[in-house]
């Protein structure tokens, strides 16, 4: 019995020392403890940024991408590490940003990055590197640094950009935002924040599509559809195609993407572009005097030559698919149509039109508050091209 209880227990020693060998060789709580290790690293470095700390944020690891951001009005900057792999004293640490421009974001913006780490011999690991997740789009500092400019309703961000010729675009942000209260009212922020990178590579990397989704296009607005709380719409600007526009067409395009901005709440999957962009367009040259022949250079010329369209434009008909006359030819299509509710039922009644429109179908919308039928407003919108350009 005594010599039973000895191997016993000798097994059990041994068991112990395996156990403890275990985990001491890379088990579940050595990889606890260096996830843990790295997410606290990162909250010292995601502390250094809120601080303007450049020595603190030197004591996590490389200095690259201080500069670049130490710029931005930030409330909010933090990691939350979601993924580490390991390879002896080196590691990629997979992480979700979250930060939040002060004053203008109502919620976080997210993006994924990917870190290279590597770990000292006193077992300290350190940040050599921090960029975008394969897949994931480029945020504005990763494209250099960046130089704001405030305006009165706008925050303007740029990269490779003079401060003088960002200041411009304050200013037609400025002017943008309270004509756009004007028409559509003052249930949004009233607050725009611009990104304005070096080039039309630098707003595709942005949107993480290829630069020719966007060659020619001026701006885009991104922002989640239908968000009573959307964290944060960003006009994205094409400095190619923007720059060689003139002083009005700046200000239209401009006008144009903050209208997204403000109705980005009352906008649902079920409003048809030709009506979100009708909108857009319709608001942007509200106030700027211009004719309809003007405004609609490629409809004009097509409904003169006889070939009126048979259909408000559908959705893929707004696709940038390289056809630059198709394209316009189907925001112009919206532009009119708009045009035609705001003359025919009045501004007001056009906004309900847009409000309706997302909560209950273009088709209800079009009996309830126009008083009629998707077959019947396409023949006015119809008629109503041969009146303008025929």
């Amino acid at each position: 019995m005594a010599g039973r209880r000895r191997a016993s227990g000798s097994s059990v020693v041994a068991l112990c020392l395996l156990l403890v060998s275990l985990v001491a060789c890379g088990g579940r709580a050595a990889t606890d403890s260096a996830r843990d290790d790295v997410q606290r690293l990162l909250d010292r470095r995601a502390a250094a940024v809120l601080a303007h700390d450049a020595s603190g944020y030197r004591h996590t690891g490389s200095a690259g991408g201080f500069a670049e951001v130490r710029a931005l009005p930030l409330a909010d900057w933090s990691y939350r590490l979601t993924g580490l792999h390991r390879t002896g004293d080196r590691a990629t640490a997979e992480a979700e940003l979250r930060y939040r421009i002060d004053g203008f974001d109502q919620a976080p913006m997210t993006a994924d990055r990917t870190l290279g780490l590597s770990r000292d011999a006193d077992g300290r690991w350190s940040v050599t590197s921090d960029r975008p997740a394969p897949r994931s789009a480029e945020q504005l500092w990763d494209r250099g640094a960046v130089t704001v400019v405030r305006g009165e309703h706008s925050l303007v961000l740029g990269v490779g950009q003079t401060r003088r010729t960002l200041e411009g675009y304050a200013d037609l942000g400025d002017r943008a935002v309270p004509a756009v209260s004007r028409a559509w009212g003052t249930d949004w922020s009233g607050r725009v924040v611009v990104l304005v990178p070096e080039s039309l590579q630098g707003m595709a990397g942005l949107l993480g599509s290829p630069a020719s989704s966007y060659r020619g296009i001026a701006a885009v607005t991104t922002g989640e559809t239908g968000a009573a709380r959307s964290p944060a719409d960003r006009i994205v600007v094409n400095p190619e195609a923007y720059g060689v526009l003139g002083a009005v067409g700046k200000q239209v395009v401009l006008t144009h993407e903050v209208t997204h901005v403000a109705t980005r709440a009352q906008t649902a999957t079920r409003t048809p572009l030709w009506l979100s962009e009708g909108y857009a367009d319709w608001v942007g040259y509200r106030d700027g005097g211009r004719t309809p022949a003007q405004a609609a250079p490629e409809l004009a010329r097509s409904v003169a030559a006889g070939d009126v369209p048979a259909a408000l434009p559908d959705n893929g008909d707004f696709a940038f698919t390289g056809d630059s006359t198709a394209l316009a030819k189907a925001y112009e299509g919206g532009w009119t149509a708009c045009r035609l509710i705001a003359q025919r039922w009045g501004e007001r009644r056009l906004g309900e039109f847009y409000r309706a429109v997302a909560a209950d179908g273009p088709e209800t919308a079009l009996a309830d508050v126009l008083g009629t039928s998707p077959e019947q407003f396409t023949g006015w919108w119809r008629d109503y091209l041969r009146a303008e350009f025929g």
